[in-house]
């Protein structure tokens, strides 16, 4: 590949710090090797980016794996008010990528991933069920029954935790054990925190 020429090196400028390319996008973009534009880069002084800004960039252009839903009537709305009220309570909301909500009432559970397939329009391959049972439980009969109400595949059910250590005496109040509803994509779990505070100016 040729060396970067004069006309093209306001060209480097404006890919590289302009529309956020890599280094190695640049250097395709204008046909000419890597290292022809790092020492473009370096001759004019021109700082790279930190790893935290070329994340940050990356993140930005990533496609999403959700289309969220246009919110044309009143059922609608409350729905994702409902949804986004859920997450905020029972929901993790820090240090994670992933859309976590966790809980034990099969309502709550249904009316969330209403909310994730209808308002947020999520991919259903994506979704995953990590379940929480007690050892004295039928396990094999407990996914089963949220199988039936999730409406997601065994296939999609991650090894549970079984608790060994327990009180008996409350074993009741979660007769067919807990269950977390994950969606790994951080732009969905951004999308939702955003929606919170807005609610949070309500």
């Amino acid at each position: 590949m040729a060396a970067i020429s004069e006309e093209n090196i306001s060209k480097v400028k404006d890919l590289y710090y302009k529309e956020g390319l890599s280094v190695q996008d640049v250097a395709n973009k204008l046909n000419v090797s890597i290292d022809a534009v790092f020492y473009c880069m370096r001759k004019n002084g021109w700082a790279r980016r930190k790893s935290c800004e070329s994340n940050s960039l990356k993140f930005e252009k990533a496609k999403p794996s959700f289309k969220p839903k246009k919110i044309g009537n009143e059922k609608l709305r409350t729905l994702k008010a409902i949804g986004t009220m859920l997450y905020w309570g029972e929901g993790s909301k820090a240090g994670t990528m992933t859309v976590d909500f966790a809980n034990s009432d099969k309502d709550m559970i249904i009316l969330f991933l209403k909310f994730l397939r209808e308002i947020c329009g999520v991919d259903e391959t994506r979704l995953r069920v990590y379940p929480y049972f007690y050892a004295n439980q039928k396990i094999n009969q407990n996914i089963k029954f949220w199988c039936n109400i999730t409406k997601i595949s065994k296939k999609q059910f991650t090894k549970p935790f079984i608790r060994e250590d327990y009180d008996e005496n409350k074993i009741h109040k979660m007769p067919y054990g807990l269950i977390h509803i994950r969606y790994s994509d951080k732009k969905l779990l951004k999308l939702i925190k955003d929606w919170i505070n807005e609610y949070k100016e309500f």
